[in-house]
């Protein structure tokens, strides 16, 4: 099963989404609104991705941010804590869409990562 983490009304998340069903790809929607994005999950993620590719920093949520933020994240994005408290804090900061499927982690649309998610 593939999990999909995202915001609902993201131009980037609706774009997956219908490419998804349109290769009818079995997946779960885990919507950060809704659904949050708790301290274990961000966790997960980093254990995965490389907090470099998966912090969106050229999405509004960074560019607001307070300097001091970007400052610390920029100058040592190996301080797992400091990562982990600003994506709980702002799960909109993570880039869309994120999959975690069988094969692995899909950070961003890339149809051909997609493809062979759903393939495996």
């Amino acid at each position: 099963m593939i999990t999909l983490y995202g915001i609902a009304n993201c131009d980037t998340m609706k774009k997956t989404r219908q490419w998804l069903d349109q290769h009818q790809a079995t997946y779960q929607f885990h919507d950060y609104r809704k659904q949050g994005l708790d301290e274990s999950l961000a966790r997960e993620f980093l254990q995965h991705i490389d907090p470099d590719r998966l912090i969106n920093r050229r999405g509004t949520t960074w560019r607001q941010l307070p300097d001091s933020s970007k400052a610390a994240l920029s100058a040592d994005t190996n301080d797992i804590d400091s990562v982990v408290t600003l994506l709980v804090a702002h799960p909109a900061m993570i880039k869309r869409p994120l999959l975690r499927g069988p094969g692995g982690w899909v950070v961003g649309f890339d149809t051909a990562a997609m493809q062979a998610m759903i393939s495996s």
